[in-house]
């Protein structure tokens, strides 16, 4: 778990980061969260929603591919969402302030999180 703790401590450091998590998809449930100013858990069972409607989706497609990750752009936020190269089952969960974060540096540091992660 210390892995978790510090890859989320790490991923807080991004400019204008509020909250991030890493979430089991299978289950919805948190493995790690860190942050204020989003309810995560009822963000992790959504976003598995989000997550599994985008993998049904691209099997309906017939697409083999794999998700690099998934940006969600609101009026006030950015939230990214990255399945694991490792373990697709699991997804790191990063929320950003829009107005102070810099979206291309945070998605270097949600790639950078997932080589670190070894779920």
């Amino acid at each position: 778990m210390s892995n978790i703790t510090e890859t989320l401590a790490t991923l807080l450091e991004t400019d204008g980061a509020m909250a991030a998590a890493v979430v089991d998809s299978g289950s919805g449930m948190l493995l790690g969260s860190a942050g204020t100013g989003i309810d995560l858990d009822a963000a992790a069972a959504g976003n598995t929603e989000v997550v599994r409607a985008k993998l049904k989706t691209m099997k309906a497609l017939g697409l083999k591919d794999s998700i690099d990750d998934i940006l969600i752009t609101l009026t006030s936020q950015y939230h990214i969402i990255r399945p694991l190269a490792s373990n697709p089952e699991v997804f790191i969960y990063l929320v950003l302030d829009k107005a102070k974060s810099n979206l291309a540096l945070a998605r270097i540091n949600v790639k950078s999180a997932d080589s670190s992660l070894g779920l």
